[in-house]
């Protein structure tokens, strides 16, 4: 690796073609096949991309939203973008119209460069509240209007050849405090805030989160997570830098063929997908035969034994040590090659990994690194190493990264991957970013005896999804209560897949409701028909949210929220806490018993 690092994005690409000189530097599939870019070859479709969007106008500082799903040509567009010296706006695929519109109309881009045609047609409502912006899509269609990546590449080229020196002038204009990327992240308020980052935030994180998880040029990535979120992006930053092979995998849903053929040795992920995988192996272990479900659950016993030793730096025995590699070759080497038989380490983000997950995977050979960060930090200020890995810990701080825990015990971060703050909202900067340059997560924590950073709790009600995603409450809770059936709501969803909504009804609509139907009145909480009754009023209320918004579950509760019975404070507020532990049974009926474990095991 060189010793001098690159100040922007764009030199950061360049050294890294310079430096690797890689003939496979990029791969993803396209109808059936797989295709390879080199480096030199991934560089000039950069300056392409640049130079075409140049010639639509777009300068250095202006904003270009970018609407797609994770691929090859995200990363093009992305680098295409920054390369002209404009700002990134990632938008998710399936982020709700409400919030597409509302983050068109505050960031005010330039252009918006769109995945297809089905993606266009999806946000017209949105659309219409910008009716000037003009549409780039990766798709080429000859009956529409909006001009296509191809020809944008193509007008690139036609420029360079009018003016060679253009490309490299503009790089030059770039500098490493200028801003990269305003990502959009919802508060408590539901009001999405545009969180800035710099080519610095971007380049520091990426190589300071490599310094520790140790990547290659050797190495093979897998990348399946959003694009559109800062930590798998900045990941494909961190790839490039360290000559990682980037393989885009064609979908989710296609990750496990993807893996097969791919056969990567590194991967990120959520810890959901590790979940996925640990219910599957369970399910197939279920249909053993009685002397091979007999091995399976030796190997499994042997192997978490082993892991927690390992984990607890104690020394193993000869005979664990003998045991464990007999149970890797009968059964964890089946889990090693449905992850392709080559992965030699797995980097999680985005939420708690469930412990008994990270000791089953580490006792197979296929150790997950968990660690932790915000949008706001770009997004790693902590993660686990091969050398030094303890499960149900985020691991350690990264170099020149400073943490410390406030009073409350809330987690303060300082450094050069802070946020340059948000865009527009200097007020809300100024709550978390104090005037020496602590950012306050919101999340509290504690350090055990070896360094280990681990998390306890949100300092606010603002909940994280176990897929990564935040949920605030309280706008929900809000929507609900809207309802004539609808006296008090609480969501619960923290930690969790999904949201569901404990509620306390108005009994007397609701029996009106249930009498009207000819529906039983005895009982009316525990009712199938009432219950189901009610979800659909829940679903029709908060159509407007975003999926992983939108409530899968319910359950009636028997008796209001009160002061008196300690759900309420004396300025009725509820305290969710007590909430969730006086129903905690109720809670764990409306979730799957994998999902209980994962809960149980944060």
């Amino acid at each position: 690796m060189p010793d001098k690092q690159p100040t922007t994005l764009t030199a950061l690409l360049h050294q890294a073609v310079e430096t690797h000189k890689k003939s496979e530097f990029m791969r993803y599939k396209e109808s059936g096949a797989w295709h390879t870019v080199s480096a030199t070859e991934f560089e000039q479709r950069v300056r392409s991309v640049a130079l075409g969007l140049y010639s639509l106008g777009v300068r250095k500082g202006d904003r270009v939203a970018l609407l797609a799903e994770s691929s090859f040509y995200w990363t093009l567009a992305d680098y295409g973008i920054i390369a002209t010296g404009a700002i990134n706006v990632p938008i998710y695929p399936t982020q709700a119209l409400n919030q597409v519109e509302y983050i068109l109309k505050e960031s005010q881009p330039k252009l918006l460069i769109v995945s297809n045609y089905r993606q266009v047609k999806r946000i017209d409502s949105a659309l219409k509240h910008v009716p000037d912006l003009k549409l780039v899509t990766f798709e080429k269609r000859p009956d529409e209007h909006a001009i296509d990546l191809a020809t944008i590449e193509g007008a690139g080229r036609e420029l360079a050849q009018e003016r060679p020196d253009l490309y490299d002038k503009i790089a030059s204009d770039i500098r490493s405090d200028d801003l990269a990327s305003i990502i959009y992240t919802s508060g408590t308020t539901g009001e999405p805030k545009g969180v800035m980052l710099s080519h610095d935030n971007l380049i520091f994180d990426a190589i300071q989160t490599g310094e520790f998880v140790k990547p290659t040029a050797d190495d093979i990535a897998l990348t399946f997570l959003p694009l559109s979120h800062i930590f798998e992006r900045m990941v494909i930053y961190l790839y490039i830098h360290f000559g990682v092979t980037i393989c885009y995998a064609e979908s989710v849903e296609a990750v496990v063929n993807n893996l097969a053929e791919i056969r990567p040795t590194i991967m990120t992920s959520v810890p959901r997908l590790f979940e996925k995988m640990y219910e599957r192996i369970m399910k197939k272990a279920d249909k053993l035969s009685k002397n091979k479900r007999k091995l399976f659950d030796w190997a499994m016993k042997v192997g978490v034994e082993w892991a927690k030793l390992k984990d607890e730096r104690k020394p193993i025995i000869f005979t664990l040590s003998i045991q464990h590699k007999l149970a890797s070759k009968l059964v964890f080497s089946k889990w090693r090659e449905a992850v392709g038989g080559r992965m030699q380490r797995m980097v999680a983000g985005g939420a708690a990994l469930p412990s008994h997950i990270g000791y089953a995977f580490w006792a197979a050979g296929l150790p997950i690194l968990q660690g932790y960060g915000l949008t706001e930090t770009s997004p790693v200020i902590a993660v686990n190493t091969m050398d030094d890995n303890k499960i149900g810990t985020v691991g350690k701080q990264l170099p020149g990264v400073e943490l410390k825990l406030a009073e409350d015990g809330e987690i303060c971060t300082r450094g050069r991957q802070v946020m340059v703050g948000y865009f527009n909202k200097p007020a809300e900067t100024r709550e978390v970013i104090d005037q020496d340059g602590w950012f306050k997560t919101g999340d509290i924590g504690q350090f055990d005896e070896h360094g280990f950073l681990q998390i306890t709790d949100r300092k606010k009600d603002l909940m994280k999804l176990s897929i990564g995603k935040y949920i605030a409450p309280q706008p929900i809770e809000n929507m609900l209560r809207q309802s004539d059936l609808i006296e008090q709501a609480l969501i619960i969803a923290h930690q969790r897949k999904y949201p569901v909504a404990l509620i306390v009804p108005n009994l007397e609509n609701l029996r009106a409701v249930a009498k009207s139907k000819g529906l039983p009145l005895d009982d009316l909480t525990t009712n199938p028909q009432v219950i189901e009754h009610v979800k659909k009023e829940v679903a029709g209320l908060t159509k407007s949210l975003a999926d992983y918004e939108r409530i899968k579950k319910i359950a009636i509760l028997p008796k209001e929220f009160t002061v008196e019975g300690g759900e309420l404070t004396p300025t009725l507020k509820v305290r969710r806490r007590i909430v969730e532990d006086k129903y905690k049974d109720l809670i764990n009926s409306l979730y799957p018993s994998s999902e209980l474990s994962a809960v149980g095991g944060e």
